[in-house]
């Protein structure tokens, strides 16, 4: 079963190009798309050599990319900060999610390997990128959650960090919803309690000067493409903000309720500072 997509009580911010959004959508857009699939190639071609000799371990292709990530902000023209220690222990980073752009953002400074519906292995063009990225890809099945189960548990003992977004869905970025605590639940195995932490980090994305605080966002059945052209157009863009907060030992918490509360609390409280401070 699917879970419900976020949508807001107002229709989404009209796009509006004009000749000079036009002009920046292919200054921006060639280089980028270029960037992204030249890395997709590179990364492809490196993977034909690193999994025979080191299966599901990637010592190289994650470097790959978090170079496209890094530099398709800058192609993008958005600014990028962040705050607070990278987890050095072994286990899973959560985040709340705003749009696509997270994606890059998130990537940028950490690299992980991030969990999505299994939906979006299907879509074009992101649905290749995510595979070869090395996404895990999970369906809302009860039934196939001892699989998935030993899924995370494979990918976390050889040291990935898998970043989920407990939201489910994406939002117009002024809000954190409350986090879903089914996935936490694979952090209490028996084979993953005792080791497993998980570091929440707040993203934060304040809007270009003169546009909607929710300029970002992306949510409800709003399609890929005019997000990406309204994107790519604008003339000013703005700024990504990740706050990285103490990781959380799992072993210290009752179970999966406890701490994805505990979780959303340090996402919530510090994306709320942000968008004031801004």
């Amino acid at each position: 079963m699917n879970d419900p997509l976020w949508d807001s009580d107002d229709a989404p911010d009209p796009i509006e190009l004009g000749i000079l959004g036009w002009v920046l959508v292919i200054l921006r857009g060639l280089p980028l798309a270029l960037l992204v699939f030249g890395g997709l190639l590179v990364l492809l071609t490196v993977r034909l050599i690193e999994r025979p000799l080191f299966g599901l371990r990637r010592p190289i292709t994650p470097f790959i990319a978090q170079f496209v990530c890094r530099n398709a902000l800058r192609f993008l023209g958005i600014g990028f900060r962040s705050s607070g220690e990278l987890m050095r222990e072994r286990g899973a980073v959560v985040a709340n999610h705003t749009s696509w752009l997270d994606i890059f953002a998130l990537n940028a400074r950490k690299r992980v390997y991030f969990v999505s519906k299994a939906e979006v292995a299907k879509w074009p063009g992101i649905g290749w990128l995510a595979r070869a990225t090395g996404t895990v890809f999970i369906e809302r099945d009860r039934k196939k959650a001892r699989e998935q189960t030993l899924i995370f548990e494979e990918r976390l003992k050889v040291g990935h960090k898998l970043l989920f977004f407990p939201e489910g869905t994406s939002t117009d970025g002024l809000r954190v919803l409350p986090f879903k605590t089914t996935l936490f639940a694979a952090f209490f195995s028996d084979e993953l309690r005792d080791f497993m932490y998980v570091q929440p980090v707040s993203v934060v994305f304040h809007a270009p000067k003169g546009q909607p605080d929710r300029f970002y966002g992306w949510w409800g059945d709003m399609d890929f493409a005019p997000h990406l052209l309204k994107t790519l157009g604008a003339r000013r863009q703005g700024t990504v903000e990740l706050i990285y907060h103490v990781p959380a030992k799992v072993s210290d918490f009752a179970d999966r309720k406890a701490l994805a509360a505990h979780c959303e609390e340090a996402v919530r409280h510090a994306h709320a500072i942000a968008r004031l401070e801004k």
